[in-house]
């Protein structure tokens, strides 16, 4: 299994000192409960590790990243980073359910597509590369696969929907509706960057992104300020 568990690292982009962590984070319960012997310790004492680690570093990331924003502001947008519908994105970017550990029954239920036991493996995992190699370089895996979704969010006192906002100008001013347009992906499929362009009448304005969504807030974000730098 150890040979296996090199894709994985390559994925996450760390190499384990003991793989003994590594192999402790991809074991599910249901696994650990067929086995004969039963001192084989499961990944939930690590999933408990790495909620906690995540959650201090995200709270990092989100203060250096929106300075201006309010503790309650700062708590809604980790709240909307740190659940599972995110965990398990991330967690299937990196192909995480090919190497989880699980029990027959659960593999035959297609666990390793279930978005519970990929979210939690992925914060075991976590905790696993924290134990191995120490906060600064769990520190830097976080933010390397976690970046893309802090575009998602405006830079301000508060969330800006751009495009609901370039939709409103262009409405009141009797423009052609804004058409949106992914003209150019970069970069390795866990940490892509997307272009997008964003078309309104006869101008053309570009924004980028680490995901679709965020492209086009950024184009919708220029356009805005093109458009309010330009008017008369």
């Amino acid at each position: 299994m150890t040979a296996d568990l090199s894709k994985l690292e390559q994925n996450l982009g760390y190499t384990f000192k003991n793989k003994g962590f590594l192999e402790n984070s991809l074991r599910h319960s249901s696994f650990v409960n067929e086995l004969a012997d039963k001192d084989v310790p499961d990944n939930e004492r690590l999933e408990f590790l790495g909620d906690a680690v995540l959650s201090v570093i995200i709270s990092h990331l989100l203060m250096d990243r929106f300075p201006l924003l309010t503790e309650g502001a700062l708590s809604k947008i980790r709240s909307q980073l740190v659940n599972e519908v995110q965990l398990s994105g991330i967690a299937k970017k990196i192909n995480l359910g090919e190497f989880i550990r699980l029990g027959k029954g659960e593999l035959q239920a297609g666990g390793g597509k279930k978005n519970s036991i990929l979210a939690d493996a992925l914060e075991a995992l976590l905790a696993a590369v924290y134990l191995d190699g120490g906060f600064q370089t769990v520190f830097d895996v976080v933010r390397v696969h976690f970046s893309g979704l802090f575009d998602g969010f405006a830079v301000g006192e508060e969330s800006t929907d751009f495009k609901s906002r370039i939709q409103e100008m262009v409405q009141a001013s009797g423009n052609q509706q804004p058409a949106y347009c992914i003209v150019n992906e970069t970069g390795p499929d866990h940490d892509k960057t997307f272009e997008v362009s964003l078309a309104i009448g006869d101008f053309t304005f570009l924004g980028t992104g680490k995901n679709k969504k965020a492209a086009e807030q950024d184009a919708a974000k220029n356009a805005i300020r093109q458009l309010n730098e330009n008017a008369p």
